[in-house]
């Protein structure tokens, strides 16, 4: 029987752009171990029945699916979610809009709205970091709405809740001190949605128009309804949207508008403040 050492050494993935880090990840996933555990017992000779698990999840990565989608599973901020190919994969960017939602609210008691939610991973993680917040996250899937509600119990989050809801159409009169929101902003025509783990991504939450700021248009422009002045609106974008997005607020009434920078020091997310009532 093949050892773990040796499927690490001879396992290819020649296409990926984390080939290690995503044959650890399958191998420990085929194990039902953590991959702290392929490190400690090297010489541990593998199953059968596992190493088959491992090489049909190395054949589905060969084609590209990501590896979120063959285990089930993506990490976001400091919690373990459950995916499936109609949400989006959430990832370590958007943690940005988590980080600044928090610096920006006091711990006290909030009332947050998390738009077109998925996996429930910006509104989970809030719910998580602030207990007197209530975090409500809406989707116009409803399959989403299930994928998120199941994190939500399972991560026994009770100051979360998700609702179905096609951006605010479902909300009434309600209004936030925060809303959020990271939604589609790809342009109909980019070239990287043929390319990559996008390609298996669920186009709706990616492509908003010709310009991919459909959607954030919209949003900015219903969001003052919504917001308990002075309420904040965050929104994820495209690295190069920023001053489009910037403008967009400024243009629709919000004040201190401005942008912060990811890890790879592109422009992200954009802000502004309503300050009407």
């Amino acid at each position: 029987m093949a050892t773990i050492e040796f499927l690490l050494a001879t396992a290819q993935l020649p296409d990926s752009p984390s080939p290690r880090v995503d044959v650890e990840l399958l191998l420990a996933a085929a194990l039902g171990k953590p991959r702290s555990y392929l490190r400690t017992w090297a010489d541990r000779e593998v199953e059968a029945e596992a190493v088959a698990r491992f090489e049909a999840a190395l054949a589905r990565r060969r084609e590209g699916e990501p590896v979120a989608y063959i285990l089930g599973r993506q990490g976001f901020w400091s919690l373990d979610l459950d995916v499936a190919p109609h949400t989006l994969i959430p990832r370590p960017d958007t943690e940005l809009l988590v980080e600044t939602s928090l610096a920006l609210l006091p711990g006290g008691p909030a009332r947050v709205l998390d738009l077109g939610t998925g996996t429930g991973a910006i509104a989970l993680a809030l719910a998580s970091e602030r207990p007197a917040w209530q975090v409500t996250g809406v989707d116009r899937v409803d399959e989403a709405v299930a994928l998120a509600e199941g994190n939500r119990a399972r991560l026994s989050l009770a100051n979360a809740a998700f609702r179905s809801s096609h951006w605010f159409a479902a909300l009434g009169g309600e209004r936030y001190g925060l809303i959020v929101s990271n939604p589609p902003y790809i342009a109909s025509d980019d070239h990287h949605l043929g390319e990559g783990d996008v390609r298996f991504e669920p186009s709706s939450a990616l492509v908003s128009g010709v310009d991919g700021l459909d959607d954030i248009r919209l949003i900015i422009d219903q969001a003052p309804a919504y917001l308990a002045a002075p309420g904040w609106l965050l929104l994820e974008h495209g690295f190069d949207q920023a001053q489009a997005v910037r403008d967009l607020l400024s243009q629709r009434g919000f004040v201190e508008v401005h942008s912060r920078r990811d890890l790879a020091d592109h422009e992200r997310i954009s802000l502004g403040r309503w300050p009407h009532e």
